[in-house]
C-alpha cells in the first residue's frame, strides 16, 4: 500500500527549502565579497626592513606597521581591505574594488616621514612635533592648494624659525622634506626641474605660532593625498615590495562572468548525467545539489569570505565531487537490488555499506585541502577554503540530504517492485532465496584479468616514467614568475593583437617583451613576461599607456626572485606533509603496504602532470601546486574507494592462502568498482572540460592540470595501487612461509588472518 503522506512530506521539504532559497538567494549573492580577481584591484607583498640602524623587527613592529597600513587604506576609502602580517618578517595588503590603484600604491608605499631641515640638510623638526590629525587641505594666499600643518608645540617652532633667520639670506630656508633618505642634498636638488623636497620658504622673522603652511606646486587631489598622509602618520618602518599583481576591473567582471557560465554548463550536464544514468535516485542528487550549493554559498557568506576565480572553480569541481558520494550509494543500493532484496531493504544496506567509505575518502581529501590552505598564499587559500567548505558540505548534503529525500520516497512503497526505477533491469535480478551475495554479483568487466597484466602496466609506467626524466632534463618546465622572478603583463584589447604592436608599446617605455603570446578566439588577448619586477612608477605608465591603446587596464603581476624561492620551498613542504599525512590515515584505516601503495600513485600522477606541462609548454603558476595537491586529494579518493572494497572482500575470504586468492580479491574488488571509478571521474570531467572550454583563461592552466590528473589518477589507482599492494602481499605470506600455489597442493593451517 502506498503511503502517500511520505510522498507529500517530501513535496512539503522541497517547497519548503526552494522557499526559502528563493527568498535569500539574491541576498547572499549580494553580501558575498569578490576577490580582486573578480572585481580588479591589486595586492602587494611588503618586505618589512628597519625604519632606523639597530630597529628590531619583531611582532609588535609588524602589528605597528600593518596599522599604519590600514589607516592609509581607510584614506582610501577601500571596503574591507585584507591586510595580514605574514611570516616573521612580510606584510600582505590585498584591496579589491580600488578604483585609482596607482594613487593606491603610492599612499601604501610612501614612508610619509615630513621633516623640517635647514640649506645643510640638518633636522629641525619631524613627524613627532605633529599634532595628531592636525594636518588638512588648504589654499595658499594666492589661491594655490597647499596643505596646513598644526605643530604641537609653537615655542619649539619659534626656536626652529631663530635658527633659520639666524643664518642670513641666502640660506634662511626652511626645506620642508617628505621621506628624506640619506645621501639627499637640498643643494642638488635645488638645481633640478623636479626636485625631491616638498618646498623651501624663506624665513626672515622668527614665529611665534604652532601653524605652519606647506606650499609647493600641488594639486588639490596631490595636497588632500599630502594631508590624508600625514594625518595617518608616519611609517614604523621601510616596506620592501616582493611581490605585487594588479587586475583591471574589466577583466575581473570578465574572468567573472566566464566561469559562472562554465559553472553552469558543467553542471547542468551532471544533472543530465546523474538522471539518465541512475534514474530516480539521480534525480534526487540533482535536488541536493542544488541544496549543495545554496549551503555553500551561504556558509562563504557567514564566513565574511572572499570568493576568489579559483574559489569559483572550487565550487564547480565541488559539484563533480558531491556526485561522487552518491554514486558510490547508488551503486550500493543496485547491488542490494540485484541479490533480491526489496527497495527498502536494499535502499537501508547500500547507505550503511557507502558510510565508511565516503567518510575515508573525503577526509583524505580534507587534509591536502587542509595542507593547501595552511602552505598556500592568497587566492589558493580561497580554493582551499572553498574546497574545504564544498567537501564538508557536499558529505552532509549527499549523505544525510539524499538519505532523507530518496528515503520518504522508498518508503512511501510507491517503488516496490520498480526496480527501474533505480536503473536495475529485471533479468539482472537474482531470487532472495539464491542467498546470492552482492559481492558475488557479475559485472561488465569480469573478462579482465588485472593482476595477470600487473607487469605489463608496471613496464609502461616505469617507461613512461624515464622518458619523463629525459623530457624534464632537455625541456625542463616553462616556470611562471611565481617561480622565476620577474613581470607578467596580461592585455585585453578591444582587436586583434600582433607581437609588433605590443613590442611597439613595450619599446615606448624604454622596456624589452622578453616572450609574448598570443591568444584568445579573436586574438585580443596578450600575455607578456619581462625579465626583473616592475616598479610602481614603471606600473602606473603602463596601466596609462595600455589602458588608452588597448581600451583596458592590463593585468600586472611582479615577483622578486625571494619570494619565488620560498613559494617553490612551500610547494614542496606541502606535497612531503600530505603524503606523510594521507600515509599515516591509510595506514590506521587500512594497512601499511595500501598506504604505500596509495602515495607511489599519487607521486605517480603528481609526476605525470609535470611530464604533460613539460612538454606542451604550458606556464607553471602558483595555481598549479594547487592542482597538484587537489589532484593528489581526489586520487586518493579513488583509490580508497578501491581499498575499501578489497577490505570487504578479504573479509569475507577470512584467510588469504593462496596466490590465486590474493589476486582473486584485487580483481573481484577491481571489477565491482571500475563502474564507479569511471562515472565519478567523469563527473568530475564534466565541470573541469566546461571550465577549460567556457572559463576564464586566467585559470585555463590550472584546469587542463586537474584534468590530466583526475585521468592518471583513475589509472593509477587500478594499475598501480592495487597491484602494488599484490606484489607486497605475496612477498609477506612468501616471507611467512604460508603462501600457496595451486601446483603446491600443500595444506596449511597456520594462515594469517587478514
Amino acid at each position: 500500500m502506498v503511503k502517500r503522506s511520505r510522498i507529500v512530506s517530501f513535496f512539503l521539504v522541497i517547497l519548503f527549502i526552494a522557499g526559502l532559497m528563493g527568498a535569500t538567494t539574491k541576498n547572499v549573492l549580494s553580501n558575498i565579497k569578490l576577490g580582486l580577481d573578480l572585481q580588479g584591484g591589486f595586492e602587494v607583498l611588503y618586505k618589512v626592513e628597519p625604519a632606523i640602524k639597530g630597529q628590531k623587527i619583531d611582532k609588535e613592529t609588524l602589528a605597528s606597521a600593518a596599522e599604519a597600513l590600514d589607516r592609509r587604506v581607510n584614506v582610501l576609502g577601500v571596503n574591507e581591505p585584507n591586510i595580514q602580517v605574514e611570516g616573521n618578517n612580510k606584510i600582505r595588503v590585498q584591496l579589491a574594488g580600488v578604483k585609482d590603484q596607482d594613487k593606491a600604491r603610492e599612499i601604501l608605499s610612501t614612508q610619509a616621514n615630513l621633516t623640517f631641515r635647514d640649506v645643510n640638510d640638518q633636522q629641525m623638526l619631524d613627524g613627532s612635533d605633529l599634532a595628531e590629525g592636525g594636518a588638512k587641505q588648504t589654499f595658499d594666499e594666492n589661491g594655490k592648494p597647499s596643505v596646513s600643518i598644526k605643530l604641537k608645540s609653537a615655542n619649539k617652532f619659534k626656536e626652529v624659525t631663530q635658527k633659520i633667520v639666524d643664518m642670513g639670506a641666502p640660506n634662511n630656508l626652511l626645506v620642508i622634506w617628505l621621506d628624506y633618505q640619506e645621501g639627499d642634498s637640498f643643494k642638488q636638488e635645488a638645481t633640478k626641474k623636479d626636485p625631491k623636497y616638498l618646498s623651501a620658504p624663506q624665513v626672515r622673522q622668527v614665529f611665534n605660532q604652532s601653524d605652519v603652511s606647506i606650499t609647493g606646486q600641488f594639486t588639490i587631489e596631490e595636497a588632500k593625498t599630502l594631508a590624508s598622509l600625514l594625518n595617518a602618520g608616519a611609517l614604523p618602518v621601510k616596506l620592501h615590495e616582493e611581490y605585487s599583481t594588479s587586475v583591471g576591473a574589466k577583466f575581473g567582471a570578465q574572468a567573472m562572468n566566464e566561469t559562472i557560465y562554465a559553472g553552469i554548463v558543467g553542471v547542468a550536464i551532471i544533472f543530465l548525467f546523474m538522471i539518465f544514468y541512475y534514474r530516480f535516485p539521480g534525480f534526487i542528487a540533482s535536488v541536493t545539489l542544488c541544496i549543495y550549493i545554496f549551503l555553500i554559498l551561504l556558509l562563504f557568506d557567514w564566513m565574511n569570505g572572499v570568493l576568489t576565480l579559483p574559489g569559483i572553480a572550487a565550487l564547480i569541481l565541488g559539484v563533480g565531487m558531491a556526485v561522487d558520494a552518491n554514486i558510490i550509494t547508488y551503486e550500493r543500493i543496485k547491488e542490494e537490488i540485484k541479490v533480491g532484496r526489496s527497495i527498502k531493504s536494499a535502499f537501508q544496506a547500500g547507505n550503511q555499506n557507502s558510510l565508511s567509505t565516503i567518510f575515508d575518502a573525503n577526509l583524505t581529501t580534507i587534509l591536502t585541502a587542509a595542507v593547501l590552505f595552511f602552505y598556500g598564499t592568497s587566492s589558493v587559500k580561497g580554493f582551499a577554503t572553498m574546497l574545504i567548505i564544498s567537501i564538508l558540505v557536499s558529505f552532509i548534503t549527499a549523505v544525510y540530504g539524499t538519505r532523507l529525500l530518496l528515503g520518504l520516497w522508498v518508503n512511501s512503497n510507491l517503488f516496490n517492485k520498480k526496480p527501474g526505477w533505480f536503473g536495475v533491469k529485471k533479468k539482472a535480478i537474482h531470487d532472495i532465496k539464491e542467498n546470492f551475495d552482492a559481492h558475488d554479483l557479475p559485472t561488465k568487466f569480469d573478462r579482465f584479468d588485472f593482476v595477470k597484466h600487473r607487469n605489463k602496466f608496471f613496464a609502461l609506467s616505469i617507461a613512461l616514467t624515464i622518458a619523463g626524466i629525459v623530457i624534464l632534463s632537455v625541456f625542463r618546465l616553462h616556470l611562471g614568475i611565481d617561480f622565476s622572478s620577474g613581470s607578467r603583463i596580461e592585455i585585453a584589447s578591444n582587436h586583434a593583437l600582433t607581437k609588433s604592436e605590443i613590442e611597439e608599446e613595450f619599446n615606448k617605455l624604454n622596456m624589452n617583451a622578453d616572450d609574448i603570446v598570443i591568444s584568445g578566439d579573436k586574438k585580443d588577448r596578450g600575455v607578456v613576461r619581462v625579465v626583473g619586477a616592475l616598479d610602481k612608477k614603471e606600473i602606473a605608465q603602463m596601466r596609462s599607456q595600455f589602458n588608452e591603446k588597448f581600451g583596458s587596464e592590463p593585468n600586472i603581476s611582479t615577483v622578486s626572485p625571494t619570494v619565488g624561492k620560498e613559494l617553490a620551498k612551500n610547494a614542496f613542504y606541502a606535497v612531503l606533509i600530505a603524503s606523510i599525512g594521507i600515509i599515516i590515515y591509510v595506514t590506521v584505516r587500512f594497512e601499511i603496504y595500501m598506504a604505500l601503495a596509495a602515495i607511489i600513485s599519487l607521486l605517480h600522477d603528481a609526476f605525470f602532470i609535470i611530464m604533460f606541462f613539460s612538454i606542451t609548454r604550458l606556464e607553471v603558476d602558483l595555481t598549479f601546486i594547487a592542482a597538484i595537491l587537489t589532484i593528489v586529494g581526489y586520487s586518493i579518493n579513488d583509490t580508497i574507494v578501491t581499498f575499501d572494497r578489497m577490505r570487504e572482500n578479504m573479509k569475507k575470504k577470512k584467510r588469504l592462502k593462496t596466490v590465486e586468492d590474493i589476486a582473486d580479491v584485487v580483481n573481484t574488488s577491481l571489477r565491482q568498482t571500475l563502474g564507479r571509478s569511471v562515472n565519478t571521474v567523469l563527473t568530475v570531467v564534466i565541470t573541469v572540460v566546461a571550465i577549460i572550454i567556457f572559463g576564464s583563461e586566467s585559470i585555463r592552466n590550472f584546469s587542463i592540470a586537474l584534468l590530466v590528473g583526475l585521468l592518471t589518477g583513475v589509472y593509477s589507482s587500478i594499475f598501480i595501487a592495487a597491484q602494488l599492494w599484490v606484489v607486497w602481499k605475496r612477498k609477506e605470506l612468501k616471507k611467512k612461509g604460508v603462501i600457496i600455489t595451486v601446483k603446491e597442493k600443500k595444506k596449511v593451517s597456520d594462515a594469517p588472518q587478514v
